[in-house]
């Protein structure tokens, strides 16, 4: 499936005061016992699938690779969203976890790991040159670089202002 790349620089508009960023992965550890390995990744594309036909779980977007070592970046609106997904009991992710921690977990076989990031939207500079919508951009809003947001010091300062409420008149006084 061939993505359109769009030429030229590129960052996100997020449009929101901040992000939650989830990364998640597993590690075959043991890579002979694939088998192992395979029943313990077959959980995610399910849970993808879940995600992606429902939007109120929060998930605004993600990419995944592929190796030894896997690893998912997801963008999610909230950790409440990522914690109530992770223990909602008609989600396809805490039956997995669950047998995971009983058959899998101490052996040694097949690693997981995750980590969580709450960022404010002061805290995120982007930039995407000659890619397809990709990352933050691909989950919130694609949008090209132009006045005020062609270096990486302007892109940052965009977001502390939008991000930061209106001045009151007393913070406009110099003593």
């Amino acid at each position: 499936m061939a993505q359109e790349i769009f030429p030229g620089r590129f960052t996100a508009d997020i449009g929101r005061d901040t992000v939650t960023v989830f990364l998640i992965g597993m590690r075959a550890n043991r890579w002979w016992k694939l088998g192992r390995v395979a029943k313990v990744a077959s959980a995610m594309p399910t849970m993808m699938q879940h995600l992606a036909k429902n939007p109120d779980a929060g998930l605004l977007g993600s990419e995944q690779w592929f190796g030894r070592t896997t690893i998912l970046l997801s963008y999610w609106e909230s950790p409440e969203h990522l914690r109530r997904f992770a223990a909602d009991r008609d989600s396809p992710h805490l039956g997995p976890w669950r047998k995971f921690m009983k058959e899998f977990a101490g052996s040694g076989d097949v690693g997981v790991w995750h980590e969580t990031y709450q960022v404010p939207a002061s805290g995120i500079e982007v930039v995407y040159n000659g890619m397809p919508p990709f990352g933050l951009a691909k989950a919130t809003s694609h949008t090209p670089v132009g006045p005020g947001s062609n270096t990486a010091k302007q892109r940052m300062s965009a977001r502390v202002r939008s991000a930061d409420p209106a001045p009151t008149k007393s913070q406009h006084m110099s003593f």
